[in-house]
């Protein structure tokens, strides 16, 4: 029999895509239609910002809000000590306290785009669970929580397995991570009313970990909820492009740099990705999805635009539209490309056009630099660059420069004053 759900948000989260696996599709439909249901998701503080591996979650606590429920941030102080081994090769470096704090305060930013925090009853919540693990008394713990977890069980765990199968080390650290996530759980359920945890489909051994422990200790009936492992249609890993993270934050990447690696999605992806990070109708979803030829790059475009609009603002998915405009169909200097200077003295002593593809980062190597002008690859405002060694001089900086590296990537180049 087909599951109908009568709910909004279930409805929402199978119609598009964002569903791997449910632990129970009716009771939780049942309670999502009947109250306001609280839902977390953690995310560790490994770095100063989420990228977009991250973004189907945040999607997700977003319709949670939009569709009556209450979402949970959950900032993994706590957790991020210890680092989570779910299908690692090796363990997490570990970070200081100041760095974590670091890390969660340029996280933090990013989800009051997609979030509305406040005091109302579906208002979202951020919290830390650093908060209840920092002051664990190790003893006690053991006698109220370890006796409710089977060692034979947790290495029977998908997470786990495939690690000490690879004969690669699990450390105890790492061991107990799965302990901790449930124990938030727990807390959760008990200090905000928590029913429902979401997650990757890696973490569901994790999460019903956390269930049996709620129900277990205060006999609570919570749920479990996770989206599948995304891949592009090319079997990469979402959240990955050729020069590394697309990270979130505007800070360490730019909304231009992130408007084009939407841009340059892959005709295949693009009606699945319009489901999954944008809010536009699901009709108009397929629709634009079906395009061939020519006309998928405007679907491309209109994927760019709406997913900058909710991760940057709409003022600023507004500018880096124009900008994208004035780049690639006229051809100009646009103001919101990613912008490096070069200082007097560099240009004086020697500087390259090679050296300067690759100081801007938009090749990895001078070798990499020579081999794109070679191949007539590398433009200098607009006009092909054909000499592999071709000097810059200081006059060259009378106007910003445009240097770009194909059709899709740019930077604009000025000389500090």
């Amino acid at each position: 029999m087909v599951f109908r759900p009568k709910s909004d948000f279930l409805n929402i989260m199978i119609s598009r895509g964002f569903i791997s696996d449910c632990t129970d599709y009716e009771g939780l439909d049942h309670l999502l239609n009947s109250q306001i249901c609280p839902g977390y998701i953690g995310f560790d503080a490994t770095a100063k910002s989420l990228h977009v591996g991250s973004l189907m979650q945040i999607m997700m606590l977003r319709w949670l809000q939009k569709t009556g429920g209450k979402p949970i941030t959950l900032m993994g102080g706590g957790t991020t000590k210890v680092g989570d081994p779910s299908f690692r090769a090796d363990e997490r470096p570990l970070l200081s306290d100041s760095q974590i704090e670091e890390n969660i305060s340029g996280i933090k930013g990013i989800f009051s785009n997609y979030l509305n925090f406040g005091d109302k009853n579906s208002d979202a919540l951020m919290v830390n669970n650093s908060e209840w693990l920092d002051d664990l008394n190790y003893i006690q713990f053991l006698r109220e929580i370890g006796g409710h977890f089977s060692v034979n069980r947790m290495l029977s765990f998908e997470s786990v397995k495939s690690r000490l199968d690879r004969e690669q080390s699990l450390s105890f650290l790492e061991f107990n991570y799965m302990i901790l996530q449930a124990y938030d759980f727990y807390e959760l359920n008990q200090r905000y009313g928590c029913i429902l945890q979401m997650g990757g489909s890696d973490q569901m051994g994790n999460i019903i970990n956390g269930m049996e422990l709620s129900r277990r200790k205060a006999n609570a009936k919570v749920f479990g909820l996770t989206s599948p492992l995304l891949t592009t249609s090319d079997g990469k890993k979402m959240g990955k492009s050729q020069n590394g993270a697309v990270w979130l934050n505007k800070e360490m990447l730019s909304p231009f740099d992130f408007w084009q690696f939407w841009r340059n999605t892959s005709d295949a992806d693009v009606g699945k990705f319009l489901k999954l990070y944008t809010e536009i109708d699901l009709i108009e979803c397929e629709k634009l999805g079906s395009l061939k030829g020519s006309e998928i790059n405007e679907a491309k475009s209109i994927l760019a635009n709406q997913v900058t609009k909710l991760c940057h603002g709409e003022n600023v998915a507004s500018d880096v539209e124009k900008t994208a405009k004035e780049v690639f169909e006229k051809g100009g200097v646009g103001s919101d490309l990613p912008s490096y200077s070069v200082s007097k003295n560099e240009v004086e002593t020697g500087l390259s056009l090679a050296q300067l593809l690759t100081k801007t980062g938009l090749t990895k190597s001078g070798k990499e630099a020579k081999r794109l002008i070679s191949e007539n690859g590398a433009r200098l405002n607009g006009s092909l660059i054909s000499d592999t060694n071709q000097m810059l001089s200081v006059d060259d900086f009378n106007e910003p420069l445009k240097i770009s590296a194909g059709k899709k990537r740019h930077a604009i180049v000025t000389l500090q004053k």
